[in-house]
């Protein structure tokens, strides 16, 4: 399996100003004129491509997938560049089946969805998922004047809506989905999909106020044994603490789980709309400091340490299972 990140902005989307496109640049081709590459080209392929891009601006949308099996998590306005290009195969021509999981009503998280192409397209068969019982009626509010133009009754691809049981696994286009809770202020949904021994976690929007297996209880499953999780790592330590009950995490929480719970790899999204570049490099340094004393502390009293593979996610990302 692979995951695609298609949006790892918060709240808003946030497109970079000019202004700021503009100082990157500048700081780009500075750094060239003082680095000893032979080429343009050479210098471009030794930086990380957040280094040439930044982050990127939409909203939550992700794309878990393994071969032509694919699941959409969120609907956010990263979404239509994923529309986009599934209209370059069957779904321009009403032949895709598509398959999206709704954590939550928030704004950004479903803000890309009367803009997503292919539901638009006669014959397409999209299907969404969610936990909330009133999925369908939230997604067909989202289609009605004077919000948008085109009524959910117009739409002319075939819509359907599955409700799931919290932590019942079903299987959806041959990969198995469970649905655990996450802490945020409105019941908001992570999903754990698993193939072939291979389990990814997507826990995004959380507070992550439940921390420990007795807190965590039965949604302890969401983590258990997991290769790949994707988390909240929206705030600062001392955004975290100015904002509680907005129900959003700093990386450290994320970086507490899965030493103890033995996650190989986690990627740190929903980054905040007033999070510049700089802002984001910070965060950075201040999870690598979290991570260096946790695991000093852990090894200071003879506790066995995890070794936790951990980066912030950027638009386009596309990450092993």
């Amino acid at each position: 399996m692979k995951v695609k990140l298609w949006g790892v902005r918060g709240s808003l989307p946030r497109p970079e100003s000019p202004d700021k496109l503009n100082a990157r640049i500048l700081q780009i081709l500075e750094d060239f004129h003082s680095s000893k590459a032979k080429s343009v080209k050479d210098f471009a392929d030794s930086l990380l491509p957040n280094q040439l891009g930044g982050y990127g601006g939409n909203t939550s949308c992700m794309e878990v997938f393994d071969g032509d099996q694919s699941i959409i998590i969120d609907c956010g306005s990263g979404i239509k560049d994923l529309g986009m290009q599934l209209m370059a195969g069957p779904a321009a021509k009403g032949n895709a089946k598509i398959d999206i999981l709704i954590t939550h009503f928030h704004w950004d998280h479903v803000i890309g969805l009367p803009f997503f192409i292919p539901i638009f397209i006669p014959g397409n068969e999209i299907t969404f998922y969610g936990v909330q019982e009133d999925l369908g009626q939230c997604i067909k509010e989202m289609f009605k004047k004077p919000f948008f133009p085109v009524d959910f009754a117009w739409l002319p691809s075939k819509i359907r809506f599955e409700i799931l049981e919290p932590r019942k696994t079903v299987k959806i286009d041959g990969l198995d989905v469970t649905p655990y809770q996450l802490d945020h202020p409105d019941p908001c949904w992570g999903y754990r999909i698993e193939k072939n021994g291979r389990a990814y976690a997507h826990c995004v929007d959380t507070e992550a106020t439940r921390v420990t297996e007795q807190e965590l209880g039965k949604d302890l499953g969401l983590y258990k044994d997991t290769n790949l999780m994707v988390f909240d790592g929206q705030y600062t330590l001392v955004e975290v603490i100015e904002k509680v009950n907005w129900g959003h995490a700093v990386a450290g929480l994320g970086l507490d789980i899965a030493m103890r719970e033995k996650i190989d790899h986690v990627v740190f999204v929903h980054h905040d709309p007033y999070a510049t570049h700089e802002k984001i490099q910070a965060a950075i340094q201040q999870t690598q400091d979290y991570y260096q004393l946790r695991v000093s502390e852990c090894k200071s009293i003879g506790l066995e340490v995890h070794d936790v593979t951990w980066e912030f996610g950027f638009e386009g990302m596309v990450l092993d299972v």
